[in-house]
Order: structure tokens, then C-alpha cells, then sequence
């Protein structure tokens, strides 16, 4: 499991780390470099002193079998190429001196030489790089010493810090454990650091709306009980009196009403469902290239038997190549629950006319009939949940136009009611504001 707390610590120790291996190269190096300096001052200071010194014969120096660590090497050579002195035979160096100072390679390692001529002989005075590296190191390490002894103090400052800096976010944790689905009260803002404050707008709008969610669940629950107790309550008394019937005629009428009261129940639920899934706060299905003619088309052919019955002419009046982006399954809904509103309400004989055409830069659809239509006090009123108009006598469910708002305002459409053909019945128009390429 991934871990804040442990990222910080080891990324932090990390770079400490990481610091420190780079503190001590370059003072590593810059020792190096100032060791270099003093030695070579050496080399030519004792390469200086030496010049002056009679050699009039070969000086030997410590024996050839000699173990013992050296830190320089002196030779001298007369004008005429002789070697008069040696300090240390067993040092493999070369037979030739070149003035000034040189870098040499050898069996036994680097040499660092400096050679100078004067007073008819020549001094080499040489130094193993070796030598010098173990100073340089020597001087590093001295250095880095106090660090390296602190960074176990480092680690503990750098959890303790981390520690007193991811409080808030605990503090926020525990906060948010807290709630519960009756107490969505926003969390505190004040003195919060500014990198945990987005956060909590976040989570607290996300607690405004899951309380919004919620009660518009609550609230739906409530009406969808409301409003299903009366067709249940109604059917089962119509199945009593079915069950006190006796004789055929009345046995079949009894079951013809229950058989309406079954009908109005199964539509309602249906429809409570279907609502259901339109909500806000559902989860939305991506947008697509909607096109609009075909969407009709197959509304109309899945309506086509309810509008038979009826002997109303169902069908289309405008077809245009025209398509939105949206959700198909919630506008063929919409469109679905406009259509079946038309036909019910439309008397027996009657029209239903659906049309898709583009205005301009816009896409529009249209259901019209000539049924009894809407007054226009109550055109406001019919999309809320559960009203039917008295004087209409309709038994359904007074959920259609409500899920077609719904579908209408998550596309971000508009839709407006007005009067049917020649001043009856009913025209649905919604404009989609822009239109889509076609899918």
C-alpha cells in the first residue's frame, strides 16, 4: 500500500543521503586539488634544496629490500648522464628526468615528479599519487565526520517533521470518518495549511451534494410511497370484490378492473425507475452523436401497437438529417415518454405527429397532437413529479413530463409547451442548442 508518510521519509532521506555522498566528492576534490598544490610546492622547494649539494660519488640510499612506506624519491644526474644519487633503488622510476613537473606511470602506480638543473647536475625529486590520495581522503573524511555522526539525529528531525506535517491530513481523516449519512455538515477551513485547504473544498463539496443527493432520494422515496399506497390500496379491494362475485358477468368486470389497477401500477413502477436513472446524481452514460430522425423512427414503430389501439394516427410530418451529442438511451426515453403521453391523452381517431429538424445552428424535435392539450396556468406545473390535472381523469402516473425535464436539463436543452395544429391539442418543442456531426 502506497504511503505518503513513507515516500516523504524516503525521499527525504534520500536526498540526504544523496547530499551528502556529493559533499563529500567535492570536498574530496577540492582537498585533492589543494594537497596537490602544497606538494607540488614541496617537490620543488626539496628538488631546490638539493641542487647545491656536492655529489661526487654514488650516494646509495636505503637497501633495495627495504619494506618500509616512502613519501618521496630523490635522484641525481651529473651533465654527463651519470646517476650520482638514489634514495631508493627499489623504486621503479625512469632513467631520464624531464624538467619542470611530469605525471608518470609505472608498475608501482602513479608518480608525480618535478625535475630541476643547476650547478652542472640534475634533481628528480618524485611522489607517489597514492600518497596523495590517501591524504586527500584522509581530509574528506575528517570533514564529513560530524555529518555522517548526525545523520541518524537527521533521520529522526526529518520523521518527526513529517510527522507534524501530515497532521492536518489525519486530523481531515478523522474528520470525514465522523460523518455519516445524517450528519453531512462541511468540514472546518480555518487553519488548515494551504495544500490540504483544496482538498477540503473538495470533499466538502462533495458532501453538499451527497447530501442534496440524498435528500432527493429521501424525498423521492416518500412520494414514490405516497403514490403508490392509493393503485395498491385500490387493487386490492378490487381483488375483494372479484373474490365476492357471483356470477360470470360480474366476476368479469371485477377482473377487467383489476387488470387496469395491475396496469397503473406496473406503469407507475416503471416509470419510478426510469426516473430513477435520470437523476442527477446517477451515474451518467457518455455522450454520443445522437441522430435524431432515426431516434424517431424507432420510438414511433415501439409506440406504433399503443397508437393502433386507439385508431391514432402516429407517424412523422419533418424528417432532417440532424444529430446531437447526448446520451441515447435518455433521449430515447424523453422522446418515448412525450410520445406516450400524446397518444394517451389523444382521443380516439386522433393525430400524433413527431418530427427532427435542424433551425439554424440548433436541433430540434417536435411531438404534436390534437388531443385536449395543457391550459396555459398549468404548463409550469406538469413537469413536477406526480401532478395530474384533475379534469383530465388520466390515470397515469404524472411522472412522463418530470423525466423528460430531467433528460431535457442534462443535455442542457430547452423546452417549451405551446398549442397543437390549428389551436388543439399540444406541441412539445425542445431545441438542443448545438448540433453534432452525424455518428
Amino acid at each position: 500500500m502506497s504511503s505518503i508518510r513513507r515516500r516523504l521519509l524516503g525521499g527525504l532521506v534520500a536526498v540526504l543521503i544523496v547530499a551528502l555522498a556529493i559533499a563529500a566528492g567535492g570536498v574530496y576534490f577540492q582537498a585533492r586539488a589543494e594537497l596537490d598544490e602544497l606538494f607540488d610546492y614541496q617537490l620543488r622547494q626539496l628538488a631546490l634544496s638539493l641542487r647545491d649539494r656536492p655529489f661526487g660519488e654514488i650516494a646509495a640510499g636505503p637497501s633495495a629490500d627495504a619494506q618500509e612506506d616512502f613519501d618521496f624519491v630523490i635522484q641525481v644526474w651529473s651533465t654527463e648522464g651519470v646517476r650520482l644519487y638514489y634514495s631508493h633503488p627499489s623504486a621503479a622510476l625512469p632513467q631520464r628526468a624531464q624538467l619542470g613537473y611530469v605525471t608518470i606511470v609505472t608498475g608501482q602506480g602513479d608518480w608525480r615528479v618535478f625535475s630541476a638543473q643547476q650547478g652542472g647536475v640534475t634533481v628528480q625529486v618524485a611522489q607517489p599519487m597514492r600518497v596523495r590520495q590517501e591524504l586527500a581522503a584522509r581530509a574528506a573524511l575528517r570533514t564529513l565526520a560530524p555529518f555522517l555522526l548526525l545523520l541518524p539525529l537527521l533521520g529522526m528531525l526529518v520523521w518527526i517533521i513529517v510527522g507534524r506535517g501530515l497532521r492536518p491530513l489525519e486530523a481531515v481523516a478523522g474528520a470525514v470518518k465522523a460523518r455519516t449519512a445524517a450528519a453531512l455538515h462541511p468540514l472546518p477551513e480555518q487553519g488548515l495549511p494551504e495544500e490540504v485547504r483544496p482538498l477540503v473544498t473538495a470533499l466538502n463539496d462533495l458532501l453538499g451534494r451527497l447530501g442534496r443527493a440524498l435528500e432527493i432520494q429521501r424525498q423521492f422515496v416518500a412520494d414514490a410511497a405516497h403514490e403508490l399506497r392509493t393503485p395498491l390500496t385500490a387493487l386490492r379491494l378490487q381483488i375483494q370484490l372479484a373474490e365476492r362475485t357471483r356470477s360470470a358477468e360480474e366476476r368479469v368486470s371485477a377482473f377487467a378492473s383489476v387488470k387496469q389497477g395491475l396496469e397503473r401500477v406496473t406503469h407507475a413502477v416503471e416509470q419510478l425507475l426510469t426516473l430513477a436513472r435520470q437523476e442527477p446524481e446517477a451515474a451518467e452514460r457518455p455522450f454520443e452523436p445522437v441522430e435524431l430522425v432515426d431516434l424517431a423512427r424507432l420510438v414511433i414503430a415501439e409506440r406504433a401497437p399503443l397508437a393502433e389501439e386507439k385508431a391514432i394516427d402516429l407517424g412523422m410530418s419533418r424528417s432532417e438529417t440532424v444529430a446531437v451529442q447526448g446520451d441515447r438511451e435518455g433521449l430515447r426515453v424523453m422522446l418515448a415518454n412525450l410520445v406516450d403521453n400524446a397518444v394517451r391523452h389523444t382521443p380516439h381517431g386522433g393525430r400524433v405527429d413527431v418530427s427532427a429538424y435542424g433551425d439554424g445552428g440548433a436541433a430540434v424535435i417536435e411531438v404534436v397532437d390534437n388531443g385536449p392539450g395543457i391550459p396555459p396556468q398549468d404548463r409550469e406545473r406538469v413537469f413536477d413529479r406526480f401532478f395530474r390535472r384533475e379534469e383530465t381523469g388520466d390515470s397515469g402516473s404524472g411522472l412522463g413530463l418530470a423525466i423528460v425535464k430531467k433528460v431535457v436539463e442534462r443535455h442542457r436543452a430547452r423546452i417549451t409547451l405551446g398549442a397543437g395544429a390549428d389551436g388543439r391539442g399540444l406541441t412539445v418543442r425542445i431545441v438542443f442548442p448545438e448540433r453534432a456531426p452525424p455518428a
